[in-house]
């Protein structure tokens, strides 16, 4: 043998061993907590007038970085969690406003690729647990003279079947949950497509705060003790698969602080507010607190990714009027609350920590709970399709984690009416009159006064986080380009760079003549 061959096997046996021992990046655990109607102003990380002692959450916050200006993309439940499991607005679905009922048809179509989908390709193991709000095809045996989607249907249901297009044809190993809220029926678990229990009970809720809508309840099923069951099962998922060779995505939607409001025994009067919905807060706090303490426990909290936000901004039912007499704004500085096209409605607490990786700062970087698809995707290196993720912009730059991805520099925002806003820099345009939502003024109001209300708001929501002096009068310019802005990205089918793509047809769509 010549030198030369020695020589190249030698160079050819270095690189070799070399590609061996080079160390494959770790791809984190990801868990995503989904809190439901949790104001911006609840968090006493965010809110340094809060009555609420929110401490797991702040800590995560103090690990991390804490997101100021995140937003759901859209002001109620049903839409911001399509939003955030597909990547794409709500209103290019067929929903064009509203939720969704207990008994609903997936609004997730069959060929729609998932987040969970995605990551399941990309040697994840999945699991949702929690509250669904998303729809799946129960048996139904017949109809009643209502809509199915409507909350006051009761259609008839065969138990003894398994749903169809659930989590689990989404791209969940693992699923458990109801369909619907806390306060609508159902009230059935549903694990891996099967129903756990026939339901054999009928149960109502307390008036008030307390309350839910009557319908079929199975014998295992408890509103009260609805957040202790998923935060156990949460907590048994993390254990089970913390040492496997497979990393874990755990979507974790809960059912709190919405209503029914039902603080466990030990929580209830703990805020010192008077009002169970700050004892109801301090129970997510709680559950986010049995998460990272389970992380610790399974030696895995340095390979896991957190984040933490809610669907919507707080409700109304949570008393308002009360919580202000004692201090407390669960909407923090911003106008409007849960419906509301108003900042309260839709900006929320968004916190993402990676203990030891990500650097502990707050970052103002525009965000929307669209953009976990296409932040997971850049956090674990792999493209998807064009037609995947269309709204949805990877915010991993904000963090110390390195990124090539652009970052969102506009954002569409959408009312429980079908309203729409658009933002821009410092600008917002509001295309409605009003609140969008249920605040005032609403479309409620009286002619005489809605007559006098301008079509248009636009406000400077850097210096005028309140949406208290609507410049419309002052820079119609601003409003043309917005609109112009709008109606393309609307019409593109899209908002991120790439082919042109189709909303979801529908006859009809008023909202969209408030903008042209």
């Amino acid at each position: 043998m010549s030198i030369q061959s020695i020589l190249k096997i030698a160079v050819l046996s270095v690189v070799l061993c070399s590609c061996k021992s080079k160390k494959e990046p770790v791809q984190p655990n990801i868990i995503y907590i989904l809190a439901d109607d949790l104001g911006y102003g609840d968090v006493s990380s965010y809110n340094e007038n809060s009555k609420i002692k929110t401490q797991y959450i702040d800590n995560l916050a103090s690990e991390g970085v804490m997101f100021t200006d995140a937003h759901t993309s859209s002001s109620v439940c049903t839409p911001t969690r399509y939003g955030v499991l597909t990547g794409r607005y709500n209103w290019r679905t067929t929903l064009k406003k509203g939720v969704l009922s207990g008994y609903s048809k997936s609004l997730i179509q069959q060929e729609e690729t998932t987040v969970a989908d995605f990551l399941n390709e990309n040697g994840y193991a999945t699991a949702y647990i929690g509250k669904w709000h998303l729809g799946w095809d129960w048996a139904l045996e017949n109809t009643d003279s209502l809509d199915i989607d409507h909350l006051k249907a009761r259609p008839a249901v065969d138990y003894t079947i398994p749903v169809k297009n659930g989590p689990n044809t989404h791209g969940f190993d693992y699923s458990y949950g109801f369909c619907g809220s806390l306060d609508m029926p159902p009230y059935v678990w549903v694990e891996n497509g099967m129903p756990t229990r026939v339901p054999t009970d009928t149960t109502k809720g307390k008036k008030g705060q307390a309350t839910w809508r009557k319908g079929p309840t199975s014998k295992d099923f408890s509103h009260e003790e609805a957040l202790p069951e998923i935060t156990e099962r949460t907590v048994n998922f993390i254990a089970e698969n913390a040492n496997k060779d497979k990393p874990f995505f755990i979507y974790m939607p809960l059912p709190a602080p919405h209503t029914p409001i039902l603080p466990t025994k030990e929580f209830q009067g703990k805020s010192g507010l008077d009002n169970p919905y700050g004892d109801f807060v301090l129970m997510v706090d709680w559950v986010v607190g049995e998460v990272t303490k389970a992380l610790e426990q399974n030696g895995i909290s340095e390979n896991t990714l957190i984040v933490f936000t809610s669907d919507n901004g707080c409700s109304p039912a949570a008393n308002y009027k009360q919580l202000k007499a004692k201090g407390h704004n669960p909407s923090y500085v911003f106008r409007g609350f849960k419906s509301d096209i108003y900042e309260g409605g839709h900006r929320v607490p968004y916190i993402m920590s990676w203990k030891g990786t990500i650097e502990p700062t707050k970052s103002d970087q525009l965000v929307c709970t669209t953009d976990l698809f296409a932040t997971v995707a850049d956090l674990i290196g792999v493209d998807y399709a064009d037609d995947v993720a269309v709204d949805s912009y990877s915010h991993l730059a904000a963090t110390n984690i390195k990124s090539q991805k652009p970052l969102r520099k506009s954002i569409v925002h959408h009312s429980v009416d079908g309203e729409f806003a658009y933002r821009k820099g410092d600008y917002k345009v509001n295309f409605c009159f009003g609140s969008g939502g249920w605040s005032y003024p609403s479309k409620n109001v009286k002619k005489a006064i809605l007559d006098t209300l301008p079509k248009v708001q636009l406000y400077n929501v850097k210096v005028d986080m309140a949406e208290q002096n609507n410049l419309q009068a002052e820079f119609p310019e601003v409003i043309a380009e917005y609109r112009t802005d709008l109606l393309q990205i609307i019409n593109n089918g899209r908002s991120t760079e790439g082919e042109k793509q189709k909303n979801d047809a529908v006859e009809d769509w008023p909202q969209l003549e408030h903008i042209k």
